[in-house]
């Protein structure tokens, strides 16, 4: 009973704000602010910008997840260690750092997607880069040294042993990294006010117009993160 009535203070406390924003907001309104052209069009890039980063990230970081999980080397700690900064650090610093690193030269990402996908993936990418390493973790390091006995070369072993036997953790890290993107502001903000994502979009009428003007926004881009991700889960927990 303690237990369940200490549970309860933190998934009010969860629960709750989300609950009023809808109620208050009202399901009416949400759908007519859907219809808005800025709004979709800003909802809609930054779902696309979240799904570019992790794509990306799939493609690089889970190469290196797999080494880091199966190879010990000197300063392994400190690699991981650096890999979880983008973590810790204030996100306008990050962005800061970005618009530094590519306000000139041949990579210029201000004022562009390819910057705010850049925001999105330097701030989010060690969840599904942790996710994998965990994932290749669990899997039985013998299976793949039964397959290589077998004739299998090092690629097919990571294609049909450990990447399969590692997908639950892979797609969770990856369903993490996307909905830490699709959040992401204080970085988007710095690097790329327009276009205008989803939470940039609310900042910005918060502050010319308040709350009235939104808080659908914000109601709008919570029903359709929530409803992308649950069925993801579902289509997962049916593959299983």
């Amino acid at each position: 009973m303690v237990f369940i009535f200490l549970s309860s203070i933190l998934v009010l406390f969860l629960t709750v704000p989300l609950i009023k924003l809808f109620l208050s907001v009202g399901f009416l309104n949400i759908f007519k602010t859907i219809q808005d052209k800025e709004v979709y069009e800003s909802i809609f890039l930054t779902l696309k910008s979240a799904f570019y980063a992790v794509v990306f990230v799939c493609i690089t970081g889970i190469p290196l997840a797999y080494l880091i999980a199966r190879h010990d080397f000197w300063g392994k700690s400190l690699f991981e260690a650096i890999l979880d900064i983008p973590v810790m650090v204030p996100h306008t610093a990050a962005g800061i750092a970005l618009l530094i690193a590519f306000s000139n030269g041949y990579f210029n990402f201000i004022d562009t997607t390819t910057g705010i996908v850049s925001a999105m993936m330097f701030l989010s990418a060690p969840f599904l880069i942790n996710g994998a390493k965990e994932g290749f973790k669990k899997v039985d390091i013998r299976y793949e040294h039964v397959a290589r006995t077998l004739g299998a070369n090092k690629f097919r072993v990571f294609f049909s042993i450990a990447l399969p036997n590692a997908r639950n953790d892979i797609l969770n890290g990856a369903l993490m990294m996307w909905s830490r993107g699709l959040g992401e502001f204080g970085a988007v903000v710095i690097v790329a006010y327009h276009p205008m994502v989803a939470p940039v979009l609310i900042y910005d009428r918060f502050n010319s117009f308040g709350l009235k003007y939104s808080a659908p926004v914000a109601a709008a881009m919570i029903l359709v993160s929530v409803f992308i991700f649950l069925a993801i889960r579902f289509v997962n927990n049916r593959i299983k």
